[in-house]
């Protein structure tokens, strides 16, 4: 019996989360099983620690906006499972998903292999793309790179670096040089790449000697060839190169990946793809991503923000500070425990009025009570919930002195809280 798309999930729920030192074996024996679908498209390949989603999301919709066929590969997804897997915007169907789980499933039972979620959910998308016919994809590493399942492609015709920062230190490394070896990984002769233009000079020196020693161009965005004409809760517009461009996605982060995509559009256009600049402009002006510092209610002003590592937290403490420079916030947070939450916490200490703890639904939660704790310890005044609508409610009752509300700290928290204030403030409440 054929697959359902609730027992597709639940089967690749069922495996176990990948880890980098786990290596590339099980995902090449998998992909050569399946054919190898992954070497019948092209790709655009994005690793880094912060600004994956959104850069991947702007070059997604500029691609789209140019008339090619794209695929987009994210993770982790904040409501269904299938956002991870798209095609021209369009989430992949329960029952192409089904029917490509089965078919991994059946090979993973004849080969014995022991498989990871992701590395399952990184050949369902392979598969998906080649039977879609995608003209290209953009693929986002779930981490590190070298080793993560994703670089089981050949060379991309664009190797992206986002920025870079410690995460996940027990499996990359303890240091940024030696997470942005893992990264480069991802970089491989007959590519080009491009970088975040802030990497610093250590992490920045690691990847020039990779792309040097692979013969691989390497061209680093430029932020200082960008002028802001307005930022505000609405999205932003910039110049680039004399040309006007309008960005729905708040903060001064998203400008940086705005430019790294805008510096790998010039890339490709030189390798003969086909992207005028109004494609450019339309597809920047329309992209979408969820839970970067998106505004769920104007009154009260609620954001949601995915930051999930220390870089994150500090680039949306910089932004709420320009943007939002005289008040202070109701902060809902939640983190897992394999983050640095002390660090994480402490940009967000001058910016909170009080915080709204919450354990995340994954097992990789931090308990909301220890996160409490730190908080009191910081003489802030902290409620804990026990559960995302009760954090919701508290907020927004808490808000009522004058503070707007602001909800960070995990992906894996954005999507929850993301459905509780669609359905609090639908109904009117007050």
């Amino acid at each position: 019996m054929k697959m359902t798309e609730d027992e597709a999930i639940e089967y690749i729920e069922s495996h176990g989360f990948s880890r980098e030192k786990k290596g590339l074996s099980g995902e090449i024996t998998l992909m050569h099983a399946l054919s190898d679908p992954q070497k019948k498209l092209r790709f655009i390949h994005v690793a880094g620690s912060n600004g994956k989603g959104s850069t991947c999301a702007m070059f997604a919709s500029i691609l789209q906006a140019a008339g090619y066929k794209t695929g987009l590969f994210t993770s982790p997804h904040l409501i269904r499972f299938n956002e991870r897997i798209k095609v021209n915007g369009t989430d992949i169907s329960g029952d192409d998903l089904a029917k490509l789980a089965d078919r991994v499933k059946t090979v993973e039972e004849e080969s014995g292999l022991i498989l990871s979620q992701f590395e399952i959910t990184t050949a369902i998308a392979m598969l998906y793309f080649h039977k879609e016919a995608c003209d290209i994809v953009v693929l986002e590493v779930g981490m590190g790179g070298e080793f993560d399942p994703t670089n089981v492609i050949d060379a991309p015709d664009l190797a992206v670096i986002t920025n870079i920062g410690l995460e996940h230190t027990e499996y990359l490394g303890d240091t940024p040089e030696k997470i942005a070896l893992t990264k480069a990984g991802i970089i491989k002769p007959g590519s080009d790449c491009v970088c975040y233009d802030s990497l610093k000079d250590g992490a920045y020196g690691v990847i020039k000697n990779v792309c040097l020693e692979k013969n691989v161009s390497l061209k680093r965005a430029d932020i200082s060839e960008m002028s802001i004409i307005s930022e505000t809760f609405n999205g932003q517009t910039f110049l680039w190169e004399d040309e006007e461009y309008t960005l729905p996605l708040n903060g001064r982060f998203q400008l940086h990946n705005a430019a790294l995509v805008l510096t790998g559009m010039e890339i490709l256009k030189k390798k003969g793809m086909r992207i005028p600049k109004e494609a450019v402009k339309e597809g920047l002006k329309s992209v979408v991503w969820p839970a970067r510092l998106e505004v769920l209610n104007k009154d009260p002003l609620f954001i949601l923000d995915g930051g999930h590592n220390p870089q994150c937290i500090k680039a949306l403490a910089e932004s709420l500070k320009s943007l939002k420079p005289a008040e202070t916030a109701i902060i809902i947070i939640g983190v897992l425990k394999d983050k640095d939450h002390h660090e994480m916490i402490d940009p967000l200490l001058p910016l909170a009025a009080g915080f709204v703890c919450v354990t995340p639904n994954s097992e990789r939660s931090l308990d909301a009570s220890d996160l409490s704790d730190y908080l009191v310890g910081k003489n802030k005044k902290t409620v804990t919930c026990n559960s995302v609508k009760d954090a919701v409610q508290t907020a927004v009752r808490l808000s009522k002195d004058g503070h707007y509300i602001v909800a960070t700290g995990s992906l894996y928290l954005a999507g929850d809280i993301r459905q509780e204030a669609e359905e609090f403030f639908s109904h009117g409440n007050d």
